[in-house]
C-alpha cells in the first residue's frame, strides 16, 4: 500500500518520537493518530484499512494481515500508530509507517525479500520505532536468513535490548537513525553475515556499542560499514574494550570500513578484533576513550589508511602478534592530541602513543602531532619482526620513536623520518618499559651491551634533531 502525504511538513509526523520511548503510544505523533495520512492504491498491495485495520489495532490484525499480504506475494503493513506485542513476519513483507511496542517487536526469518519501507514515491521513506524491549528479547527487531534485507530511512529509537540485529543475511541497512540502544549494540550484524552494506546510518547515545560486525568463528564476511555518523557511544558494562566502541569488527574477514564519522566513544571508534583483510580508511576519529582504531588479536592482513585521529589514549594500534597478530600497512593518517587519560588502568601497556605495531607491517606517511608519551613504538618486548618505518612526521612528543630492543625482536627499519620536537630523544631503544640506549637518532646501531640476539637488525638513518 501506497502513503502520500503533502507536500508541506514532510518530516513533522516523525519528528519528537525519541524524546519518549517508553511511552508506547504517546511516542506517537498525535498528527498521526489523527489519521492525517491517507492512503492510495499500490499496485498489488492490499489496504490494511479494507481489512479492519486501524492505527491502535493490536497483535492479531496485524499478523492477519501480514499473513493475507504474503499470500497475495506483495504485502505492505500499514503505516499508523500500533502498539503491539511480538511479530513474526511472513515471507514478502513490506513495511511502512509509525510504530511503537513492547517485548521483541519484529522477528523475520528465512525470508527472501523483506524491505522496510514506504514504496517508492518522491517524499522520504519513513518508519519510526520507538522500541521498548522485554528481558526476553534479544533485539528489538531481529531478521535472520534473509537474502535480500532492505531497511531503509527508519527510526529506532530506545531499545533496551540491541537495536537491530541481522543474522545469516545479505542486503542494504541504510539512512537509519538508531539511537539510545541499552544493551550490547544498537546495529548488530552476526552470525555469518555475507555481503551486508551497513551505510548512511546515524547511530547515537547507546548504553555499550554501535555498530557490530561480528561472527562466531573466524571466515570472510564481506560486510561494508560506510558513511555512518556514529557518536556517544558509552561503555556501561564496563571492561577495557568489550564495550563502548563505535564500530566494531570480531572474527570477521574482508570487512571495509570506510568514510565514516566517529565520534565520543568511551572505547574505541574502530575496532577489529581477529578481522583479517580488513580496511580501515578514510574516517574521521574524534575524542576516544582509549585507542582510537585498533586492529588486534588474531588478525592477519590490515590496511589502516587515510584516517584523522583527534584526541585519544592512542592513537592507532596494530597488535598482538603472540596471539597471530600481523601483516599490515598503515600509511597516511593524520594523528593528534595522544593523552595519557586512559578509562582503565594498565600497569603493562602505556598510554599516550601515536601509533603502536608489532609485526610484518610498514608504516609510512603518516603525521603524528602530540603524543604524549610516544609518537611511535615499533614492537613490545621480543614481539618485533620485519617493520619499516619510513618518511613519517613526529613533532610535539616526549619520545619519537620507541623501538624495542629486547633479545629476540626481529628486523627493523627506521629511516627518512622528520622528528622534532621532542624532550626525551627522537629514537630510544627499550627493554618493555626501560629506555636502555638513550637517543640512536645520530647512531647506525644500538650499543653493543643492547645488541638484540641475531639474526634480527636494527638499521637507522634520521632527518631532523630531537630537541
Amino acid at each position: 500500500m501506497a502513503i502520500n502525504r503533502p507536500e508541506t511538513g514532510r518530516r513533522s509526523d516523525v519528528e519528537g518520537t525519541a524524546a519518549a520511548p517508553v511511552a508506547a503510544l504517546a511516542a506517537i505523533p498525535a498528527s498521526a493518530r489523527a489519521g492525517d495520512l491517507f492512503w492510495h492504491d499500490l499496485r498489488g498491495s492490499l489496504n490494511a484499512a479494507d481489512m479492519g485495520l486501524v492505527p491502535g489495532d493490536y497483535d492479531a490484525g496485524i499478523a492477519t494481515h501480514a499473513d493475507a499480504a504474503s499470500q497475495l506475494n506483495s504485502g505492505d503493513l500499514p503505516a499508523a500508530g500500533h502498539h503491539c506485542a511480538p511479530i513474526t513476519l511472513p515471507e514478502n513483507t513490506r513495511s511502512a509507517g509509525i510504530w511503537a511496542h513492547r517485548g521483541l517487536f519484529i522477528r523475520a526469518a528465512g525470508i527472501y525479500h523483506h524491505r522496510k519501507r514506504q514504496p517508492a514515491w518522491s517524499f522520504p521513506d519513513w518508519c519510526s520505532m520507538a522500541t521498548v524491549a522485554a528481558d526476553y528479547a534479544q533485539a528489538a527487531v531481529r531478521i535472520s536468513r534473509t537474502e535480500h534485507l532492505v531497511i531503509d530511512n527508519c527510526q529506532f529509537v530506545g531499545a533496551t535490548a540491541i537495536g537491530l540485529q541481522v543474522d545469516g543475511s545479505s542486503g542494504r541497512v541504510e539512512r537509519n537513525l538508531i539511537s539510545g540502544a541499552q544493551a550490547a549494540n544498537a546495529v548488530r550484524s552476526a552470525l555469518q553475515n555475507k555481503g551486508l552494506a551497513i551505510a548512511g546510518n546515524e547511530v547515537s547515545a547507546c548504553s555499550n556499542g554501535g555498530i557490530l560486525v561480528h561472527r562466531f568463528q573466524n571466515g570472510e564476511d564481506g560486510t561494508i560499514v560506510t558513511g555512518n555518523r556514529v557518536f556517544n557511544i558509552g561503555a556501561h558494562n564496563g571492561g577495557t574494550g568489550q564495550w563502548g566502541n563505535g564500530i566494531n569488527v570480531f572474527r570477521a574477514g574482508s570487512v571495509m570500513i570506510a568514510n565514516n564519522h566517529v565520534s565520543d566513544c568511551a572505547f574505541s571508534a574502530i575496532r577489529s578484533n581477529s578481522g583479517s583483510n580488513v580496511q580501515i580508511s578514510g574516517n574521521q576519529c574524534l575524542r576516544s576513550g582509549e585507542t582510537a582504531i585498533y586492529s588486534e588479536f588474531e588478525f592477519n592482513g590490515a590496511v589502516i589508511t587515510n584516517n584523522i585521529i583527534d584526541k585519544a589514549a592512542r592513537g592507532i594500534s596494530i597488535a598482538n602478534f603472540m596471539q597471530g597478530g600481523r601483516m599490515a600497512v598503515c600509511s597516511g593518517n593524520l594523528i593528534r592530541n595522544i593523552h595519557q587519560n586512559a578509562p582503565y588502568v594498565d600497569k603493562d601497556h602505556p598510554f599516550g602513543i601515536g601509533i603502536s605495531l608489532e609485526a610484518d607491517t610498514t608504516v609510512t606517511s603518516n603525521v603524528i602531532e602530540g603524543a604524549e608519551k610516544f609518537g611511535m613504538l615499533l614492537g613490545w618486548g621480543p614481539y618485533l619482526r620485519d617493520v619499516v618505518a619510513t618518511s613519517n612526521v613526529i613533532r610535539k612528543a616526549d619520545t619519537g620513536i620507541c623501538v624495542s630492543v629486547v633479545e629476540g625482536a626481529g628486523d627493523t627499519v627506521i629511516a627518512e623520518n622528520i622528528i622534532s620536537g621532542t624532550t626525551s630523544g627522537a629514537i630510544v631503544g627499550y627493554r618493555w618499559h626501560e629506555a636502555v640506549t638513550g637517543d640512536m637518532s645520530g647512531r647506525q646501531q644500538v650499543r653493543p651491551s643492547c645488541h638484540r640476539a641475531k639474526p634480527g637488525q636494527l638499521s637507522l638513518s634520521f632527518n631532523g634533531k630531537a630537541q
